[in-house]
């Protein structure tokens, strides 16, 4: 059997004339490890900040390249949020690998209020349903932690017996 990555994207339309009001991206490897996937990613992602519609970028991964932003603060993780009439400008948010994640926005079209997402929540659910802590931390991390984020992960980890 062939693996098949799936890219996590959602788009939210508008019920009426189904147009694109808000995308939703959780980046992935491919997203952001150098090569022919992340042009078309970057590609994606140009066109929609040309667009009508918001962006929401999620990256929940430490290792390789970040998507590009003016004056990105360091940061083992990040969420941009790209609503639309406020471009060029955008909401950005670094965190760190100890930091709890955040509440988001999730911009939508007026009248409709924007959304919100936990995203320790929606980590916490999808990690403690199905028994992925026996699959997410069968090897050591990549990139590796330092030393004081090693140390400090193994409360957490479950040990090999």
């Amino acid at each position: 059997a062939q693996d098949v990555e799936r890219i996590p994207f959602l788009e939210i339309r508008d019920r009426r004339g189904r147009e694109l009001v808000t995308v939703i991206e959780l980046l992935s490897p491919s997203n952001k490890r150098s090569g022919e996937d992340r042009e078309q990613y970057l590609a994606k992602r140009r066109g929609l900040l040309r667009s009508p519609a918001h962006l929401v970028e999620i990256d929940l991964l430490r290792g390789w390249t970040p998507m590009p932003a003016e004056d990105r603060p360091d940061g083992d993780y990040s969420v941009l949020v790209s609503r639309a009439e406020r471009r060029p400008a955008a909401s950005f948010w670094p965190i760190g690998l100890r930091e709890r994640l955040p509440v988001i926005p999730i911009p939508l079209r007026a009248p409709d209020e924007e959304g919100r997402v936990d995203l320790q929540e929606v980590l916490h659910r999808a990690y403690d349903g199905p028994g992925y802590e026996h699959f997410i931390y069968a090897g050591a991390p990549e990139p590796p932690l330092s030393a004081e984020d090693a140390e400090w992960a193994r409360q957490f980890v479950p040990q090999p017996d």
